[in-house]
């Protein structure tokens, strides 16, 4: 049999659909065209470096908002005194997608100042305008001048123009819905924000003074130390989005001397403003070889950070094809390792240095402190006695909750008030809100490093520690039951201080939780894995008791109930009053007690009214 001969077709490309995809989805914002363009200006620019290192022009580039007489509709030019292209040139790279020459310059010249990779930042021009026209001189053919004109970057034309200097003019008509392009004062803030670091000086208009003058702070190493501290500050103002900056960080660079070093340098800073455990206003701003690739890549800064900006600028990091996002390599977790030293150093330097705005910073970020401390061993050493937790009597360090619990930290871990404040205000001892964010996991690091005790009230442990069962004969027990007993709660003879407490109902806590996790509120609140690893936990937690009753033998009011007559209406009358006010101090008077608190204050009502009946 012969084998049929196979036909080789070439596939077809719809170049309106692919100019459509690349041109509404590859670049998320219409003033990217003006990062794309810049960016483009300045690689021609390097280009002449490299390639006609004895030009006598200066480098510079020159962007301008024109609108109305003489050009009556909205244009934006970026004008360069780069290399310029060829007819050729323009053939082979500008309208061909995905060609760029900077990819080849960059791989003959290993010059790590050029910035463009895939040949498709030129696109970005036709989200914005209707007509796109450039006008440009190589180098090559100095007496050459060529003009290229496209609607929608799918047809051209391509023809001689007038003479001009070496370089290029990018000329956009933009369409109505972007003319704010033209608009000088609104180019100046989005040149700013995305070249504002490039080296080469841009000009805005006709102006002689570059928008970019002044190089960032860690450009230059001689500034004294005054300067330095101010040029960062009004830097990060210009950057920072939601806060006044409090204080700044260099990030110093280092040396590359492996594959996956990072070169990033830059700043941080903290911000001004009131923070909680679960804010994240953390915001970078990355900067690639000068131009900015993303202005918000928190991820680079540690997730506790949340009270953290930054600038940051390398010429290693690698861009994904949009420009606008960072490929996950080795050098990018060098960065991140990098940013992680530099805050932590400046943290310690302030704290060593600047006492008064260390102490702005307890205040104003205590509670992400709390986690970022657990989070970060480092942190902790230097976090460790400076910083607070909430107790039953306002916030406190932990040394100072030691020495007023005699040497014991006492933590609740009640969601609202409960036994505990009840036990220990006639104690007189703060206890920590162990329910607030990062307070337990901080206090539990704290008495590990420091060899201290903690008592976590509600647990089982805890309980042994604050009440000391004690032994009794049958018939107590008996009588303590008939007088106090209560469904679903254990009751248990202790010994514990102050005598003045005849009872404490001690819910088991591990049960709360349990039912938390077992309710459709918590189904429909948290995601599904964490629910699933929650109740992993709980499930093998016995919840046939709620908790458990502790009666008080060193009380006088209990031995006075051991040495009654329980039949007596007044001994009722009494016990009735007990039990109602042990239900309303021991948690019955929650938010979420609902039946519990109404029964319990109608029992004391009830039993107060007999009593003074009775006189």
């Amino acid at each position: 049999m012969d084998t049929p001969t196979l036909e080789l077709r070439q596939t077809t490309v719809d170049l309106t659909g692919v100019m459509r995809v690349l041109g509404e989805n590859l670049y998320s914002r219409p003033e990217v065209v003006v990062r794309e363009l810049v960016q483009n200006a300045h690689d021609s620019l390097t280009r002449r470096r490299l390639e006609s290192p004895d030009a006598e022009a200066p480098a510079l580039i020159r962007v301008r908002g024109l609108s109305g007489p003489p050009t009556q509709e909205p244009t934006l030019e970026i004008e360069d005194t780069g290399a310029g292209l060829t007819a050729d040139e323009i053939v082979r790279y500008l309208a061909t997608v995905g060609a760029g020459y900077t990819r080849v310059l960059r791989a003959s010249s290993q010059d790590d100042a050029l910035i463009g990779a895939f040949g498709l930042g030129f696109l970005s021009a036709f989200i914005a305008a209707r007509t796109v026209e450039v006008e440009t001189c190589s180098w090559q053919t100095p007496g050459e001048t060529w003009v290229y004109r496209s609607h929608d970057g799918q047809r051209y034309t391509l023809s001689p123009g007038a003479p001009r200097a070496v370089g290029t003019c990018v000329r956009l008509v933009l369409r109505p819905e972007h003319a704010d392009l033209a608009d000088e004062a609104r180019l100046e803030g989005i040149v700013l924000h995305y070249a504002g670091l490039l080296p080469q000086p841009i000009y805005l208009g006709d102006a002689d003074t570059a928008v970019n003058a002044e190089p960032p702070p860690w450009r230059q190493p001689d500034l004294p130390p005054v300067r330095a501290r101010k040029l960062r500050m009004a830097l990060a103002e210009r950057f920072e989005r939601s806060f006044k900056p409090l204080c700044t960080f260099e990030i110093a660079g280092g040396p590359v001397d492996q594959a996956s070093a990072t070169d990033a340098r830059g700043m941080l800073w903290i911000q001004d403003g009131l923070t909680y455990g679960s804010s994240d206003n953390r915001n970078l701003h990355v900067f690639l070889r000068g131009m900015l690739l993303d202005d918000d890549h928190r991820e680079l800064l540690p997730r506790w950070a949340g009270f953290v900006g930054g600038v940051v600028e390398s010429n290693r990091l690698t861009p994904t094809a949009s420009r606008e996002d960072l490929q996950r390599d080795a050098v990018y977790s060098a960065t991140r390792a990098r940013l992680l030293d530099a805050l932590l150093d400046g943290l310690a330097a302030l704290a060593r240095e600047e006492p008064e705005t260390w102490r702005r910073v307890l205040t104003r970020h205590n509670e992400a402190l709390l986690g970022a401390a657990i989070a970060e061993p480092r942190l902790f050493d230097l976090l460790a006695e400076e910083l607070t937790v909430p107790t039953t009597e306002g916030d406190l360090r932990v040394a100072p909750l030691l020495r007023r619990g005699n040497g014991t930290v006492h933590v609740s871990l009640a969601e609202h008030g409960g036994f505990e404040e009840t036990l220990f205000r006639a104690l007189k001892l703060p206890i920590a809100v162990g329910t607030r964010y990062g307070v337990l996991p901080f206090l539990r690091a704290w008495v590990e490093a420091r060899g201290a005790r903690l008592v976590e009230l509600g647990t089982a442990a805890g309980n042994r520690a604050v009440f000391r069962e004690a032994q009794t004969d049958p018939q107590t027990r008996a009588k303590l039951e008939r007088a106090f007993g209560r469904p679903r709660y254990k009751l248990v003879p202790a010994r514990f201080q102050p005598p003045e407490v005849p009872l404490v109902l001690v819910p088991d806590r591990e049960v709360e939780l349990k039912r938390r996790a077992e309710s459709d509120e918590a189904a429909r609140r948290i995601s599904e894995s964490a629910l699933s690893l929650v109740r992993l936990y709980t499930k093998t937690i016995d919840d046939r008791l709620d908790g458990h009753l502790y009666v008080n033998l060193e009380a006088p009011t209990v031995a006075a109930v051991l040495a009654a007559d329980l039949d007596t209406p007044g001994a009722r009358q009494g016990l009735a009053l007990l039990r109602g006010l042990v239900s309303l101090t021991s948690g019955a008077g929650q938010p979420d007690a609902g039946d519990d608190f109404l029964g319990a204050l109608r029992a004391v009502g009830e039993a107060a009214t007999t009593l003074l009946a009775a006189t």
